[in-house]
């Protein structure tokens, strides 16, 4: 878990780039819905879905959810992958303050 300069615990952001699979491209209509219990799923985690993108290209959407910690957004992604309806890649991602505390503490 982050701890802010105030010594508060800070959620971790992730990105996770999302395919849909042929059951969810079937039930298309459904996807609101999924994205919703996507949201509920981060939030009972302790987390948020704080950002959703339908994509054009190789992936079919973008989300970027805050989180607790790795193995929290690990459990929160198989959850939601589990339901069949995607695929998911997720990636931690280290904002600019962070990128620049990491490079800083380097040999």
């Amino acid at each position: 878990m982050v701890v802010d300069t105030d010594g508060r615990a800070s959620m971790e952001t992730y990105i996770s780039l999302v395919s849909y699979t042929g059951e969810g491209v079937q039930h298309m209509d459904e996807s609101p819905d999924r994205l919703d219990d996507a949201r509920d799923v981060a939030e009972s985690m302790g987390g948020e879905l704080a950002e959703f993108f339908l994509t054009m290209g190789r992936y079919d959407a973008v989300v970027i959810m805050e989180m607790p910690d790795a193995e929290t957004a690990t459990r929160a992604g198989i959850t939601i992958a589990g339901a069949g309806a995607v695929r998911t890649e997720t990636l931690r991602a280290f904002p600019e303050d962070e990128y620049r505390e990491l490079i800083d503490g380097l040999p």
